[in-house]
């Protein structure tokens, strides 16, 4: 079958599932990458069974499945004006992209699928161990199951770091490459930016909340005013959160805080002098500038995963990784493949030294 496609000549048909704004450009970065090799088809994410009658009555907005994402979504394709197929209800495809295996509609199940770490995943906490002993459906367990539908023909990760977490996990060493990722792998561009606030400390929240999880916010807001002294603060709130409550607690035990619901959060942290986080991946953000930060997770698994730093050539790697699967030509070139992985290298030892 692959050998068919060198002799007629067809395009192989890949569909690429979105969801939030980081997977969906992620997403949108490797089909770029992947170019006239492919034709390209773009959905929100979707589930089906019980799952998708659930998002079809908006049961699960507080998700990627929501109706808020799905939006979202599809205004970014229209934007690009890319080939969208909702539901993969239109076409049947050689390969699927994605960022997520929590959920693996059935439609595409018997279809190559390439799995691509989306960033920070979920600590493994009570629900991880229930969800695993008990088979129970993953996506009860948020992110911390990643990678473990084994439903991928390969699995793209940030860094060898990450690499040992999800084998530690049980997924299959052999599936998993080590490419970065498209968002985590060019911190540096965040340097020269337009935002005007320099030197403040940069709080980032999450919504642990939302989406059913513990959170005591005001400890967390009250070690942040132990840590910051008096400090300028900026707080830049998850996306997810119920801002109104958000920002009445802090006014309450920050005063002076100042809060943005929106804006480009790279930005605040590359002019910060110092970085503060729950659970977010914004961490590495800091970590690759040389910042120091606090975080939830522990420092040194956080320091060792650190997604490796390639110039923002991932999406190139994971294209390729494309190819491979779907039996055509790879497109790097020798040299390009070998600097990349110098710069892995590199900014792998750079991530071990760094000061914090």
């Amino acid at each position: 079958m692959l050998s068919c496609y060198v002799c007629s000549m067809k395009k192989p048909r890949v569909l690429f599932i979105g969801g939030s704004n980081n997977q969906t450009t992620q997403m949108h970065s490797i089909a770029r990458a992947l170019g006239n090799d492919v034709e390209s088809w773009f959905t929100p994410f979707f589930a089906t069974g019980l799952l998708g009658y659930a998002a079809k009555r908006n049961l699960v907005e507080f998700t990627i499945l929501g109706s808020t994402f799905r939006k979202r979504a599809l205004e970014y394709f229209e934007q690009n004006n890319l080939l969208v197929d909702e539901d993969a209800t239109q076409n049947s495809y050689d390969l699927v992209v994605t960022c997520s295996d929590l959920v693996v509609p059935s439609t595409i199940r018997n279809t190559p699928i390439v799995l691509v770490q989306e960033g920070m995943t979920d600590p493994e906490n009570a629900m991880y161990h229930i969800v695993k002993a008990l088979k129970l459906p993953r996506y009860l367990a948020s992110t911390s199951t990643t990678g473990l539908s084994h439903m991928y023909s390969a699995f793209c990760v940030a860094s060898e770091g990450y690499k040992k977490h999800f084998a530690n996990k049980g997924v299959d060493a052999a599936k998993i490459r080590v490419t970065g990722i498209p968002n985590f792998d060019n911190f540096n561009s965040f340097l020269e930016n337009a935002f005007p606030i320099h030197g403040h400390v940069l709080v980032a929240t999450s919504d642990a909340r939302e989406t059913f999880k513990y959170d005591n916010r005001r400890k967390f807001l009250r070690q942040v005013r132990e840590i910051v002294g008096d400090r300028q603060v900026v707080v830049k709130l998850h996306p997810n959160e119920k801002f109104e409550r958000a920002e009445e607690e802090i006014r309450q035990e920050i005063p002076s805080a100042l809060v943005y619901r929106t804006g480009d959060i790279n930005a605040m942290i590359a002019n910060s002098s110092e970085i503060i986080t729950q659970y977010s991946s914004v961490v590495y953000v800091g970590i690759a500038l040389g910042k120091p930060f606090h975080s939830y997770f522990n420092r040194n698994e956080l320091l060792d995963m650190s997604p490796i730093q390639n110039d923002g050539t991932s999406c190139y790697l994971i294209a390729d990784v494309c190819r491979e699967v779907l039996g055509i030509e790879q497109r790097l070139h020798a040299n390009t493949t070998l600097e990349s992985n110098r710069l892995m290298r590199k900014a792998s030892h750079l991530t071990q030294t760094v000061k914090v």
